[in-house]
This record gives structure tokens, sequence and C-alpha cells, in this order.
């Protein structure tokens, strides 16, 4: 293991943008698919390109050529939602997860204002966005916390309308627990639809698919880069990439916990997990649970949290705990786990994160599914400048301006000033005919 300090430690953590590495497995995939080497980049834009062009049927083509099947109907039928079953358990848990979700937006602040004074008025209207579309990861396993914690902030901001696409089994089906979910949440729109060809169908719209206001919700490489791709002929939310977690500790700190907590962030693909600590006895004892905790993980989790730990894990040494948070705001996580004796006492000190998980009971793993806030955050050092999923992200900010004469005479001629320094003639005599 591996102890950084001081500068070391610094540059470790301090963040420079890079594209996301692609895995020489993928370039194969990719390859054998389309029958020359291309870049993840030219597969999307061939994707987005046909979509456009050809709709629906180039969607169908897509899901077939890429998820094994082809669909007769795009959209899942109402009756396919109304059949769609889980155990009592795993039903219950949606509920709950719905209902702390919505609860905690709930009291995000979200309205405008309209302020009359001496000068007028001044104000913003704040408007929801009329179509959303959300993107659900399909792959190994249904990600139904992500339409959750998506659809529910677009619900709180007014969206009237919200549309889900999710890639399809290789029988056409959609998980069950994703219908369940769309069904409590009262979306009727889920399309079995994945990867770029989704997000190209979102952006464009198609026959069956008309096109949103914004799309939000991760995805896998193709899915950020088609994103990033379709950014102005729609709105996106962010462009989230692998997980990351950093757990600040000190030696009150319980080694199982804080090897818990990184291992739960390890065991996606590509996750990142970083351990800053003042107690380097605590370092080696969480490098022994460590071990023993994976050892105990079944496969495949077991082999990705071990590629997780070995090719990305960084182990830092704090002088004080003062340094570890200033480390943690350099390096800008995603998720900020506080395992220490009074985590309160730390948390004005943070400035860039995610999400700030404080003490014990508060782990990230909880805050993935029924905390409250969303889970979709800010990865890759974003954190610097964007904010996890939130009612905001949903909405328009119109500003109003009402001002009477009185105010004109007054500002009026400092305004004609400034357009006449900016060499805007016509805006000077715009303001001035009105002071004439």
């Amino acid at each position: 293991m591996q102890v950084l300090q001081g500068q070391e430690a610094r540059s470790a953590l301090t963040r420079t943008f890079n594209e996301i590495p692609v895995p020489d497995a993928v370039l194969a995939r990719i390859e054998a698919t389309f029958g020359e080497p291309l870049s993840p980049a030219q597969v999307v834009e061939r994707i987005l390109s046909d979509v456009r062009a050809r709709g629906d049927d180039a969607l169908r083509d897509w899901t077939e050529r890429l998820d094994g099947h082809r669909p007769a109907d795009l959209r899942v039928s109402e009756a396919e939602l109304a059949a769609a079953q889980v155990a009592p358990d795993l039903h219950e848990a949606i509920l709950t997860a719905i209902t702390r979700v919505r609860a905690f937006y709930e009291q995000q602040p979200a309205h405008g204002f309209l302020n009359h004074g001496p000068d007028g008025a001044l104000g913003q209207l704040v408007r929801p966005l009329g179509r959303v579309g959300v993107y659900v990861p399909g792959g190994l396993a249904p990600l139904i916390s992500t339409l959750i914690h998506t659809a529910v902030p677009a619900q709180v901001a007014g969206v009237p309308d919200i549309v889900v696409t999710t890639p399809p089994a290789r029988d056409g089906s959609v998980h069950p627990a994703i219908l369940v979910a769309a069904r409590e949440l009262g979306i009727t729109q889920v399309f079995r639809v994945g990867g770029a060809q989704a997000i190209a169908a979102l952006a464009y719209g198609t026959a069956s698919i008309g096109a949103v206001d914004k799309v939000a919700g991760p995805g896998n490489l193709f899915v950020v880069i088609a994103k990033r791709m379709v950014y102005g002929q729609t709105g996106i939310e962010s462009l989230p990439g692998p997980t990351e977690t950093l757990v600040v500790a000190d030696d009150s700190a319980d080694p199982r916990f804080v090897a818990a907590d990184l291992l739960a962030q390890a065991e996606h693909n590509g996750a990142e997990p970083v351990l800053v600590s003042t107690s380097r006895e605590l370092l080696i004892r969480v490098q022994a649970e460590l071990s023993g905790q994976l050892e105990a993980l079944p496969e495949p989790n077991c082999g990705w949290a071990r590629d997780s730990v070995q090719a990305r894990m960084k182990v830092i040494l704090a002088d004080t705990l003062e340094e570890a948070v200033e480390l943690a705001n350099l390096y800008a996580p995603e998720h900020l786990c506080l395992l220490t004796r009074d985590p309160w006492s730390l948390l004005g000190l943070v400035q860039r994160a995610g999400g700030v998980f404080v003490g014990e009971a508060s782990m990230e793993a909880l805050g993935d599914y029924v905390a409250g806030p969303s889970h979709v955050m800010p990865t890759g050092g974003t954190a610097r400048f964007m904010s996890p999923v939130n009612v905001r992200d949903f909405q328009n900010i119109i500003s109003v301006v009402g001002l009477n004469e009185g105010a004109l005479r007054r500002i009026g001629p400092a305004g004609a000033t400034l357009a006449r320094a900016e060499g805007l003639e016509a805006h000077a005599r715009a303001i001035e005919s009105r002071l004439s």
C-alpha cells in the first residue's frame, strides 16, 4: 500500500480534464460490430446521424444490432406496465425511495419573485420544462434508483411530460422493477431503447418518441458521448463519468465501515476510491479489511472492486483533519464521507463535493437509494462548478423587467453612456428616445 503525503498527495488529487479511457475490450467489440476500427465518438456520430435521418427504423436496427432484439413496439404497452410485478419487499422499498426523495425535493426553494418598488417591478418567473427524457441504464441489473432519483425532482419541478428510455433484454422485455417504479411514479411513456440511439431519439424526436427539452440520467461511455454531442439540440443535466468516493477518517473510525464504504463504490466499473486519514494505524487496518471484504464479495462484484482498488485507489496520510478536508476540496469528489470523531465540526470546511455523508449511520450506499437527495451527482472534479440533480435542473428562470418612467429618467443616461462605450449606438438611441 503506497501512502501519499504533502505535495505528493496534492498532486495525486489535482484533476485535469481527460477523456474517459476506453478499454481494449470495448475497442475490440466496436471493430467486431462495425467491421472496422472506430473510436467511440465515431460510433456515436454514426448512430446519431442515422436516427436523425431514419427515425424509428434506425432505432429498431440499432437496438437489434447492439442489444440483440428488434422491437416491433418501441413503447412499453399500458398492459405491460399494469402487469409488472416484483417481490413485496422490493415493491415496498421502491415506495420508500419515492416517498423520501419527493419529501426531500419538496423542501427545495424553487419559486420566483416579483418585487414592486419605487422604480417599478423587477423579478424572476420560474417555469417548468415542458418535456424531459430520463435515461435509465440497463446492462447487468436494473437501475431502479436512477429512475426515481431523476424523475422525482423533475416532477416536483412541475414537468408535465416525462419520457423514460431504457435498454431491453434480449427477449425485448424491460425489467419489471423499472416498470413498477415508473407505474408508481405515474409515468406511462417507457420505451425499450437504450444507448446512443435512445439519446438521439430524445434529442431529435422520431415518430414514436417525441423530442424533449432536456435529457437527464447517467449511462455508459457511448451515452455520455451522445449527450455531449446533442447538447444545444436539447439540454443535458450533466455528463456523469465513473463514480468516486473520498473517505475522511481519523483514529476513531471503524476500519470495517471505512473499507465497506470504499468497496461500495469500488464495485462500479472504473470507480476511484480515495482514503484520507490522520492515522497511519487506521490506514493499515483498513488495508487488511479491504482484503478480507473483497474476498467475501461474489463475482463479478469482487473482480470489479478489486480492479478499482488495485488500479485507481489513492491512500493519503494527512497531518490534521483540516488538511484532510482541504485535500478533499481540491479533489472535489462526487461523494465525501466523514467518518471521524466529530464529523459535524468538519462540515463547515467543505467547499467542493457532490454530496457529504456525515457519520457512520449516513453511509453513501444509503444515499444511493433512500436517504432523499438524488444520487445523480457531479463526477470527475466537476463538483467544483456543478451540483447534484435537483429541482432547478428542470425549470427555466425568466427575468422580468417592468421599470417606470421615474427609474428610466434616473438610470437611462448611465445605460446610454455604457452603450456608447461599447460601440452600440442603436442601444444608446433606443434609451434616449424615451428620455426626450
